[in-house]
């Protein structure tokens, strides 16, 4: 049996760990460079944090959890599943925390990737598996005068827990998925808080809903139940999906739904003014709330849409030259979403890196494998995030491709595993003919690079997604014998 190294530990990382270890293979190791597992739902702590996908279509489908607590859980609840996961299929021992990747590369000699680890230890392994997720390196904005404020400031993704806001003047930059979770909990401790939009999201109800002792029971006593309450949540976010690219119907509706939801919860006209977007629904992440408009109305909050030009010792200066007097600053800015891998550096065959290669931005073969670096399958790659959905179903479908990928090497010792080139531009001509005709291309997002490729999202449903993903086709690759 192939070994293999695979790279972190969170949903990506389990997943494909139990895949492997549920098909009898057992020479594997996950790396993580953090000291406990759990990706994004570790590291974001920030008041509010919780899922915006369904609790039962947002877990694997072969570890339903029938005791969820609410619909759309919180961050300690799937951390809590994510390390009962880990627990019982016994990956603890498979896992080195505090071990961040640097460096690996493919030896054309022995068929084997060197990996090399900030720690200065190096292995060796058949396979490497990248598994680190797209929103794992927060962004900072480029404004001028950060690194001279006066108070206290951080990232959301990096909440500073220490920092008291009772009683503070609170300046809020950004107004995405995590900021509209956080600033309604802040909101009744600052002092004043003022939130800093660049733009309008679009923002829908969240028709969430605690699960009373009855559910849970009713989910199992009666057998199929779990799955069918899976089944039903995935059913309407395919439906939604198909609204992206074949039948745009269907997103307006769902933006109706929106901007009835602006209407109900913001009854000043001036404020519904800024916080209606100026751009097609599913050009950015939609979001889903019930209490962000409701906070953002609260006579301690003031909104402002004016350009930011810089930040001062006390405050944040707009461009229309107002100074917001700040004691502390929240961050709301996103992730480095286009940057895959970074900053670790990837070298295939010959010793060509993986950053020449995606210096256009970011491509692979079903989002999974890339010419010149045999022997390497991504989870969650490029062009495999949703704008509608579970990205645990598309973990699933990877982890069942890589899988099927082991298992042709397996029963061919000493050789390597490649995509062909014309086969992999093929399927990226494709699919960057099929997103051109998606909203993604109608505003500025982190699904964009600067040059406007879209290398993060994949342009349909998760079915279509699968279906390409059931079988490793293999005409689509070049198996090479290990010359050593």
């Amino acid at each position: 049996m192939p070994s293999v190294i695979i790279i972190g530990a969170g949903f990506g990382g389990l997943g494909m760990a139990i895949e492997l270890q549920r098909n009898g293979f057992r020479e594997f190791t996950i790396l993580e460079k953090a000291a406990d597992l759990g990706g994004v739902w570790r590291e974001n702590t920030y008041p509010g944090a919780a899922c915006d996908v369904p609790s039962p279509l947002y877990s694997f489908a072969h570890e339903p959890r029938p005791k969820w607590r609410q619909r759309y859980s919180t961050r300690e609840d799937i951390w809590a599943y994510m390390r009962g996961i880990a627990e019982r299929h016994r990956l603890l021992d498979r896992i080195v925390f505090g071990t961040e990747v640097t460096e690996a590369e493919f030896d054309e000699t022995t068929g084997q990737w060197t990996v090399r680890t900030a720690d200065g230890v190096t292995r060796t392994a058949d396979v490497l598996v990248p598994a680190v997720g797209q929103l794992s390196r927060p962004a900072m904005p480029p404004i001028p005068g950060i690194e001279v404020f006066g108070g206290a400031s951080f990232h959301s993704a990096r909440w500073d827990h220490g920092v008291e806001l009772a009683g503070k003047r609170v300046a809020c930059i950004g107004t995405g998925a995590s900021a509209i979770q956080y600033i309604p909990e802040i909101q009744p401790r600052a002092a004043h808080l003022t939130v800093f939009q660049r733009t309008a999201a679009w923002v829908l109800p969240k028709f969430d809903t605690d699960y009373k002792p009855v559910h849970q029971r009713i989910l199992i006593s009666i057998p199929g139940m779990p799955k069918a309450e899976r089944l039903s949540w995935w059913l309407l976010a395919e439906f939604i999906s198909l609204g992206l690219v074949e039948f745009p119907g269907i997103v307006r509706g769902v933006a109706r739904i929106a901007e009835k939801h602006l209407e109900v919860k913001v009854a000043d006209p001036e404020l519904r003014a800024k916080l209606t977007p100026d751009y097609p629904i599913g050009c950015k992440r939609g979001l889903f709330s019930n209490d962000y408009f409701p906070a953002l109305t609260q006579p301690n909050v003031h909104v402002e849409t004016t350009a930011i030009s810089e930040i001062a010792p006390v405050g944040v200066r707009t461009a229309d030259g107002v100074l917001h007097e700040a004691d502390v600053i929240i961050y709301g800015t996103g992730f480095k979403g286009t940057e895959f891998l970074w900053p670790m550096k990837i070298r295939g065959r010959a010793g060509r890196n993986l950053s020449d290669v995606w210096d256009g931005g970011a491509h692979a073969y079903l989002g999974i494998t890339v010419p010149e670096f045999p022997n390497m399958f991504m989870v969650y790659g490029p062009n495999t995030n949703l704008g509608v959905g579970s990205i645990i179903y598309m973990i699933e479908s990877q982890a069942r491709y890589i899988r099927h990928a082991l298992q042709l090497l397996a029963e061919r010792p000493r050789a390597c595993l490649e995509v062909r080139p014309e086969v992999e531009l093929a399927f990226n001509d494709a699919l960057q003919q099929r997103l051109a005709r998606t909203p993604w291309n109608f505003c500025t997002s982190w699904y964009r690079t600067p040059s406007g490729r879209i290398i993060n999202n994949w342009p349909g449903t998760t079915r279509s997604y699968r279906r390409r993903t059931r079988a490793l086709r293999l005409p689509d690759y070049t198996v090479t014998p290990i010359r050593g």
